[in-house]
């Protein structure tokens, strides 16, 4: 995500916050066991592989022959605060947090390139102590009940990014340009994220024995956080890149799913009233094509970002939450009728920089995501889950943006994200005495 600074946000109206607290009447339950078998680290590769791996039929998502809803989040810095032992406790924290809350999937990086704990110091050349780590936070995952989406390079400079794969090439004097687009058109580069790539995909866990491939505690890989070719407005070099990559990683793996990583912004290719839904005139010189991208025969599902606080600066409260329906159901409409594939929100966040922010103006902007996921579940629609940016446990204010949220320290937005997740559970597994077995947790509401 690309954080920048809002103007005012207003005070809600006393009857949003009403209609907030009634949405909090589901309760307080506990879903830790409904997303994924508990796989303990050290487990063999064959029970690993015994657990059933999340799959798309259309534009649905299915886990073990029911539909497959995800209510999730982002911890970015999982892998890095797994490496070091002082601070590994914060991955199990978050883990344990997400599952008290029902949480299915997490989206976090799985590269890191040429910064601080480095994944890969060098094309090619990998640390395989903070390897490991990765591993440990799979191996986690997999141990509280959760599935991940993997991100596998950035558009931004953070965590190195394409930044340091132009400079990587720029360096070794085999560089077609020191912009930072060429690592979607040099083929040096390419070949770089190609051999990272492979490397990553096939790695085998040295906790469980399992390749990552064959892995499924991970629900997706995410070729790029954002990916954005501002160079060439017109997608073609962005979307030959998408193409070419997606192809490659269906190539070592055909068993998980694969996305994109984009925002969701509508290009050049697209209906004349589909770029209007976009929050600006810039938005569609991106080099980035919604319906084109996800269109992609290799690519299972589509993903949009949204931050309202940074793309309607100006707007009010209202005007950001009206812009949240259209946006959010504009692409879940693209999903069931141009795309055949699911949609995830797999960023959404309110800053709490604007000024005049209250706390309550977050749990309306979530309860409107989650309604739109809902109502789309509720119908066998192709939005299927939304992704908070970012959640983060007691005592880690240095990893914290505008957008962080700490649960624990957030009664009502806990229990609001609680409450999805029971909801969403509860479509998956219907009314009946199975359903009351498996949902005992939330027997109450079934």
């Amino acid at each position: 995500m690309a954080v920048g600074s809002g103007l005012a946000l207003y005070h809600i109206l006393g009857v949003a916050t009403c209609v907030a607290l009634l949405y909090f009447s589901f309760g307080e339950v506990d879903l830790r066991h409904l997303s994924l078998p508990s796989v303990p680290a050290g487990s063999s590769s064959r029970a690993a592989m015994a657990a059933p791996f999340v799959e798309r039929r259309g534009a649905r998502l299915f886990l073990d022959g029911r539909p497959f809803y995800v209510n999730g989040w982002n911890s970015y810095w999982l892998m890095d605060q797994a490496v070091e032992p002082r601070t590994r406790n914060r991955v199990d924290r978050m883990f344990r947090a997400a599952a008290e809350m029902g949480l299915t999937v997490c989206r976090t990086w799985a590269f890191n390139d040429g910064a601080y704990n480095a994944l890969q110091l060098a094309p090619g050349r990998f640390d395989e102590r903070v390897f490991k780590a990765l591993d440990r936070v799979v191996a986690e995952a997999g141990r509280h009940g959760v599935r991940l989406i993997l991100s596998l390079a950035n558009n931004l400079e953070a965590y190195g990014g394409k930044t340091q794969y132009v400079r990587w090439a720029w360096e070794e004097g085999v560089g077609l340009s020191a912009s930072n687009d060429s690592f979607f058109f040099d083929p040096a580069i390419r070949d770089y994220f190609k051999v990272y790539l492979k490397t990553l995909l096939t790695r085998k866990n040295h906790l469980t024995g399992v390749e990552y491939r064959d892995d499924p505690s991970i629900l997706a890989w995410e070729l790029m956080n954002e990916p954005r070719c501002n160079t060439d407005p017109s997608g073609d070099t962005l979307q030959r890149w998408m193409e070419e990559m997606a192809a490659y990683v269906k190539s070592i793996d055909k068993r998980h799913l694969l996305t994109v990583g984009t925002e969701g912004f509508y290009g050049p290719t697209s209906p004349q009233g589909k770029v209007s839904v976009n929050p600006g005139y810039w938005h569609g010189n991106y080099g980035s094509d919604f319906i084109r991208n996800a269109n992609i025969s290799d690519i299972d599902f589509a993903s949009i970002h949204l931050y309202p606080d940074n793309w309607l600066p100006h707007a009010k409260l209202d005007g950001k939450l009206k812009f949240v329906t259209q946006w959010i159901t504009s692409h879940v409409e693209d999903g069931d009728k141009e795309l055949g594939k699911p949609v995830l929100t797999t960023e959404f966040g309110l800053s709490h920089g604007v000024q005049g922010f209250d706390h309550s103006h977050r749990d309306v902007f979530y309860k409107a995501v989650f309604d739109i996921v809902y109502e789309s579940a509720i119908r066998g629609g192709a939005g299927a889950g939304a992704f908070v940016w970012q959640l983060a446990v007691e005592g880690m204010e240095e990893f914290h943006d505008d957008f962080a949220v700490v649960p624990s320290e957030r009664p009502s937005l806990y229990r609001l994200i609680k409450a999805q997740s029971c909801r969403l559970a509860k479509l998956r597994h219907g009314e009946g005495d199975e359903a009351k077995r498996t949902l005992s947790v939330c027997a109450g509401l079934l």
